[in-house]
Parts: structure tokens; sequence; C-alpha cells
């Protein structure tokens, strides 16, 4: 059942107001690493998403931002099955390093414009428009924007876990990709530390007594680079690596960090489990070392399901209507808050903020005209989910 008339020219008299929200956020400063502006932004989310309807709770971090949550009424029902809308309030920019807003043939440029405030906006703008029209409070909804998302969400991850287990579905408005495409799959990230400890000499007076921690970890991450298997889209990449305290020592420890990618979860225990293997018989290749992993997968793979597959037929059928695009994205190589939720068997998708390019470069933009019809799509979604 499509919204009525009266309700899409409500919400459609809230694009400007969705435009200066995104640049009040944008112009805060909220890098992850940057506590007091994500608290700020999260501080300006607080103020924004103070609806009749809606109760917030905050979520103390020891070790980032604030993480918040807004929750209707009928969401917190015994036996409530709410329907998840998901984002973030930091960004990957330094202070000083790309700030600000500026607005050019359509287009605004800031930092997380795209990545991804101007999908909270979005989100916002639809809420207070069903909240006016008395028809928030008896829709299961939970809002969840986090602080931490841009660096894996590691503080974040349990609590969107408890929110999101009971949920019927999850929408994650992350940057709205080109022409609109629905965004079902993600692959998974991990990352690993090696470390290879050996045994320090003199490399003149005593070079035979030493054991050459540089020289077992190159031979770990040879064979870790070896494991790239582009046809199975899984890749390995060792990004840092250092050792040794001079040349004329043997060097009794040397570090490698690398970044992994897999598709599917069994490919990414496979893999976890190949790495420690290598990791042995790296080590076994110059005796008197050994090579220590930590880490993993820490975000399953976004894998596209019968559920979710019906989902997105929903959402597109919703764009559509909106005058959108309403294509599948192709697989996606980094991951959200969507691979989390996804993980739980809950159906989700992402993908769903306004459209735009260029996140996580001092060239990201959303394009405004966008943001009216990304809401529309949200409004004629849930409207159609009431009852259900």
């Amino acid at each position: 059942m499509s919204p009525p008339d009266t309700l899409l020219a409500a919400l459609a008299a809230r694009t400007l107001e969705m435009h200066a929200q995104t640049r009040a956020w944008v112009e805060v400063n909220s890098f992850t690493e940057n506590i007091a502006g994500v608290n700020a932004v999260g501080a300006l989310l607080r103020q924004a998403f103070d609806l009749p309807s809606l109760a917030t709770r905050v979520v103390p971090s020891e070790r980032f931002g604030e993480h918040l949550v807004f929750a209707t009424a009928a969401a917190t029902r015994v036996g409530a099955r709410p329907i998840l809308l998901v984002g973030h309030h930091d960004t990957v920019f330094p202070p000083g390093h790309f700030e600000g807003w500026r607005e050019e043939a359509g287009r605004a440029i800031g930092p997380g414009v795209l990545d991804m405030k101007g999908g909270l906006a979005i989100i916002r703008a639809v809420l207070a428009t069903l909240d006016a029209a008395g028809a928030l409070a008896d829709l299961p909804i939970i809002v969840v924007s986090v602080g931490d998302e841009e660096v894996g969400s590691p503080d974040s991850a349990p609590h969107l876990r408890a929110l999101a287990k009971d949920a019927t579905c999850a929408l994650v408005f992350e940057s709205g990709r080109v022409a609109d495409a629905i965004v079902t799959r993600r692959r998974g990230t991990g990352a690993i530390t090696a470390v290879a400890e050996g045994r320090a000499a003199h490399a003149g007076n005593n070079h035979k007594d030493g054991a050459n921690a540089i020289w077992a970890l190159t031979r770990f991450i040879d064979r870790a680079q070896r494991l790239t298997d582009y046809t199975r889209g899984i890749t390995v990449n060792v990004g840092t690596i250092r050792g040794g305290t001079s040349k004329n020592t043997v060097p009794a420890r040397a570090e490698c960090m690398a970044d992994l990618r897999c598709e599917s979860l069994a490919d990414g225990d496979t893999l976890v489990a190949v790495l420690a293997a290598a990791a042995a018989e790296a080590a076994a290749e110059v005796p008197g070392t050994n090579i220590t992993l930590t880490g993993g997968v820490n975000r399953a793979p976004l894998e596209r399901t019968a559920a979710s597959g019906a989902l997105f037929d929903e959402v597109a059928a919703c764009q559509r209507a909106a005058g959108l695009g309403h294509a599948e994205s192709p697989l996606v190589g980094g991951g959200s808050d969507a691979n989390t939720i996804g993980a739980l068997g809950v159906p989700c998708i992402d993908g769903l903020g306004p459209r735009g390019m260029g996140f996580h470069t001092t060239t990201e933009y959303v394009e405004l005209a966008s943001f009216a019809p990304k809401a529309e799509s949200l409004l004629r979604f849930l409207w159609a989910r009431r009852g259900a």
C-alpha cells in the first residue's frame, strides 16, 4: 500500500532540512579517534532524533565515541520483531585533513556527506514525517548510529548484535551507489599480525649463533601473499613490515600486518587455518625461530540469502516507485555493519544512503537531488510494513 499523497508531500517539504542537517553534522569533525568530535555529532543527532515517539539511549564506550539508539515503544514490546535502521557518525578524516561543506553543481562536498551523515539525515526526515502524522509510534523501529564503524566497529559490534538478534530485517544507510544500486553482498574483512621471534647475535663475530627473525617472517609473507585467489574473491595483502635493530645484528624480532578479504565465511575460516600452517612452516625453515599470529576475520561476509533477496525485491520496488534506480549492486569489497548483522541470519541490505562517490577521499560528494527520492523510498517501505 502506497503512503497518501499528503504524507509524501510532507516528506518532500523536508528536503532542504535534510541538506541543512547533513551540513551541520559534516561541519563538525568526527574522525573516529577524535572522541570529542564524535560525541559532538552524537549530541546533534540526539537533538535531531528527539521526536515524541522515539526514546533515546546512549551507549558509552571506553575507547571510542558514544553509540546511539533510538527506538519506538512498539520496538521494545515483548515479542517485537523490529525493523533496524543502521548508520554511523564517525568519519575517516583527521582534523585539518579535509574539512567543511561546499556546494557545487548540485553536489555537496565534504567529509561524511556520503559516508554517512547524509544517510542519517534521510532516516531522521522519514521518522519525523511519520511522527508528525501520528504514524510512527506503532511501528517497531530501532535506529542505531555507532561511533566506531570506520575502524571495524570493535566496540559497538556486540551492542549491534544484541539489537539485531530479534529484528525482522535491517536496512543500512551507507553510501548510495551509482544508479542507486542496492548492496546485498559484501566481502568479509579481517586482519592478522604475525610476530617472528629469533635470537640476536653479532653479524660478524657470532653470526652462526643467531636466528634471523626477518628471514623467517619473509618466508611467511611469501606464503601468505600466494594465498590470494581472485577467482574465489580471497585476497591477502601484507601492508606493513618492521624488524631488526641494525644491519650488523641478527634480528631477534620482526612483525608484519596483513589485510584479509573473503566472500564466504567458510573461505575465511579456511584462510586463517592455512595462514597458521604457513607460519609454522616458515619458522621451521629457519631453526631457532617461531612465528605467532593474532587476529583473523573480524567481519564475516555479507552473503546473499533467500530472505535478503526477498528484502532486496521489496526495497527495489520502493525505489522504483520513488523514481530511483533499483538494480542489485555487484559484490562490494569493503565491509560495513551490514556484515555483522547478516552473520546473525537477519535479512540485511545496504547502500541505501544518498547517491554519490568518493567516500574515503578528499573528493567525497553527495548528489543533493538524491536525498528526496531516497527518503521517499524508505517512507514507502515503512508504510507498507505497517501491521506486518
